[in-house]
């Protein structure tokens, strides 16, 4: 049994008396160990699937209106909100986008970590500051006895990131959901970043669920994953098929969006492929169509006219599109 199993997930919010299902019948598996990326524009679904298992749908205005959300067996969309606080933090952890903003700017460094073992471990305040130092020391922050006692302010935005990952890792969870965490930092520190997730991945055994739009970091980190447009799943399947043969046009325009150096500084570049237009409103999600038909040079009379269905290829390799073989 897979660790974390979600089938037919739909989430719905209720804005200005109009329901929209931000997430349309999702469904996929997580295994010990593994690393699966959630790739797509902003507003396409994937931080809001993270909330969902997380349980931190916005309030009274996000709900799971079905499906199940399956972790070791226990369906965490039935959970209690007393249930959930037991597993978030503790069993299920996640990295938010903004360290500056997801970091209290009042506490030290060294309270942040200490308060999550406290409450998820029982640990004293003696042991929680001494576990607090090798967490830091684990995620590579130098002179970890002092900076501990530093304000998040006090540190760079590659430090603070590293204080997020210390505190999502704090108590072993067996799931660990990043979402865009190398946002906002120069490339450098992006490639340190995704070294630590890949380095702590192989120390701990923990899963990983990767949100980015960068798809040469799923290249880099993720053996699944899932391309998601205005709340469907496109794609799915192991990276490096999807990556040679994309089967829906979506997942082409998103790799022929990433820049290529060329072997010789001579020769003149290509232009950069871009996707025309943008996803489209909330009002329009959860419509009986292919949602990306007006920005794609396929489409067919069917695709305006019914949802694709999805359909299946080798290795686990699946699209919704009606014209993934001529993709």
């Amino acid at each position: 049994m897979a660790l974390l199993e979600v089938e037919n997930l739909r989430v719905e919010l209720t804005l200005r008396g109009n329901i929209a299902p931000v997430i349309d019948d999702v469904s996929f598996s997580l295994e010990a160990g593994e690393t699966l990326s959630f790739v797509g524009e902003s507003g396409c679904g994937k931080s809001m699937t993270a909330l969902a298992i997380m349980g931190l749908l916005p309030d009274k205005v996000g709900r799971i209106a079905a499906g199940s959300i399956r972790f070791d067996g226990e369906d965490l969309a039935k959970a209690s909100d007393k249930r959930m606080r037991e597993i978030r933090g503790n069993e299920i952890s996640m990295i938010f986008q903004e360290p500056m903003t997801s970091l209290n700017p009042v506490y030290t460094i060294g309270e942040q970590i200490s308060e999550v073992l406290r409450r998820h471990q029982n640990l004293g305040a003696k042991a929680a500051h001494a576990k607090a130092v090798e967490l830091l020391d684990a995620v590579r922050i130098p002179n970890p006895a002092a900076r501990i006692n530093d304000y998040p302010f006090q540190m760079s935005g590659g430090q603070r990131q590293r204080v997020m990952i210390a505190i999502a890792l704090a108590c072993e969870p067996k799931i660990l959901i990043a979402d865009e965490p190398t946002t906002a930092l120069d490339v450098t520190v992006q490639a340190q970043i995704f070294d630590l997730l890949r380095d702590l991945r192989k120390q701990t055994g923990t899963a990983i669920i990767l949100i980015t739009h960068d798809m040469g970091a799923v290249a880099e980190m993720a053996e699944r994953m899932i391309v998601m447009y205005a709340g469907r799943k496109a794609e799915d399947g192991p990276v490096e098929p999807i990556i040679a043969h994309a089967r829906h046009p979506y997942t082409k325009g998103l790799i022929a969006c990433v820049p290529h150096l060329h072997a010789e500084l001579t020769e003149e570049r290509e232009r950069l492929v871009e996707i025309g237009g943008i996803v489209p409103g909330l009002a329009e999600f959860g419509a009986n169509r292919c949602l990306f038909a007006s920005r794609c040079g396929l489409r067919s009379q069917k695709c305006l006219d019914q949802r694709p269905q999805e359909q299946k290829f080798e290795a686990g390799h699946a699209s919704a599109c009606w014209h993934a073989e001529a993709v």
